[in-house]
């Protein structure tokens, strides 16, 4: 996908390790989460990524602990930038400069991909609006990312996650009930906006292979989260029936969520007829009993479904109750803390805890990229995932390299 006067096989640019976007360049101009994490996921694909900071303060979320990590030089590190900063270079450039601005119209020159999140308008007093960027490089694809909107009249707003989290009303959907609302225990906002962004921006380099030219996509955290509201949303607008939160139990299925038991709790999942008849059958329950026989009728007397399954477990530790369901085939599952997660034989084996070589925190494990890739030989098939990965980098880390690689064209 990259320009034929681009990064490909250019030696001297800022290298990725191989992957589907070996020889995308990317201009990361973004900062604290939700365009990091769209840049940190085209660099996981193989894109070159030249994260462009701040001089003296880079990136916000270097400044965002604890928990900090102090390295081999004196200097501490944020655990929250690390998260989501791998597979980049680190150049500081000051945009209000004019040294700063001819560097970065030669960084754009030979861009696939410019990333963004400043309010709207921003770029704008810099002196890049979207036009003079595109008249530099007129196949280049510009990612917008806002709080809520670049138009419209709340365009300006500056977005937060946990403010989106709740004017996009997903904290209505999460917690007890209607009077507790309850942010995701992540900055589920950011890195949805992210992911659709990254999303937009392999969709914008696909047309270009047949139009020659490059376009600008705009994502937010309000779309983001509107995006995935998903049948929560058609139960308002179909149905008219206002969702909100009703703690660990599913609104259209029952029973599905967290159940308790002789030892702590467990989650089942009983998405059909013939799963219910079975958990029945194993824990002597009648799936004929008045409110029962079907789901519909199960969703409308919930408290009792629960309290009846919950006596039915009461009895039981959960390792004994998670093999006698695996037996049966109902799903289910415990809820695990992030050290038992990063534990687990199968999160380790889908590659998704990595080790890379931090230049003064030395070996540094991370949360892995979520994709793998294959493809088919006469044996069967053959991975071809990324498996070397770049550190996050210190703070204008590859300025001398990129400043080379910019002005040697």
């Amino acid at each position: 996908m990259s320009d034929e006067r681009g990064a490909r096989d250019q030696p001297g640019a800022p290298g990725g390790e191989g992957g589907p976007l070996t020889g995308t360049v990317v201009l990361d101009l973004t900062r604290a989460l939700a365009g990091p994490h769209a840049g940190m996921m085209l660099g996981d694909l193989g894109a070159r990524v030249v994260k462009v900071e701040t001089p003296g303060t880079g990136d916000d979320t270097r400044g965002w602990g604890p928990p900090f990590v102090e390295g081999s030089d004196g200097r501490v590190q944020s655990t929250y930038f690390l998260s989501c900063n791998r597979n980049k270079h680190s150049i500081a450039i000051d945009l209000k400069s004019e040294d700063g601005r001819a560097l970065l119209e030669a960084l754009v020159r030979q861009a696939d991909v410019l990333l963004e999140n400043f309010r709207p308008g921003v770029l704008d007093r810099l002196g890049f609006p979207t036009s003079r960027l595109l008249e530099l490089n007129p196949r280049l694809v510009v990612l917008s990312i806002s709080g809520f909107g670049h138009d419209g009249p709340e365009g300006g707003r500056a977005g937060y996650d946990q403010i989106a989290q709740g004017e996009a009303g997903l904290m209505s959907l999460t917690g007890s009930g209607p009077d507790d609302p309850q942010r995701v225990g992540l900055p589920v906002g950011d890195l949805l906006a992210g992911m659709y962004g990254a999303y937009g921006v392999l969709a914008a380099l696909l047309e270009r292979t047949r139009t020659g030219r490059g376009q600008v996509v705009r994502t937010s955290l309000l779309a983001a989260i509107v995006g995935v509201h998903a049948f929560q949303g058609t139960r308002w607008t179909v149905a008219g029936d206002l969702p909100h939160g009703q703690g660990n139990h599913h609104p259209s299925i029952c029973p599905y969520g967290l159940f308790r038991c002789a030892d702590g709790a467990i989650q089942i999942a009983v998405g059909s007829e013939p799963l219910w008849r079975r958990l029945c059958a194993d824990f002597g329950l009648d799936p004929e009993a008045p409110g029962m026989s079907t789901n519909a009728e199960r969703v409308a007397h919930r408290d009792a479904v629960i309290e009846t399954v919950e006596a039915a477990f009461a009895g039981c530790a959960a390792d004994e109750l998670l093999d006698r369901l695996a037996a049966i085939g109902v799903p289910a599952g415990r809820v695990r803390t992030l050290d038992e997660v990063y534990a687990w034989d199968q999160t380790l084996s889908q590659g998704l805890l990595v080790e890379v070589e931090h230049p003064t925190l030395g070996a540094v494990r991370l949360p892995g990229p979520p994709l793998r890739f294959f493809t088919a030989t006469a044996d069967g098939e053959r991975e071809t995932t990324r498996t070397r990965h770049r550190p996050p980098p210190l703070l204008d880390q590859d300025a001398e390299e990129v400043r080379s690689w910019a002005q040697a064209r």
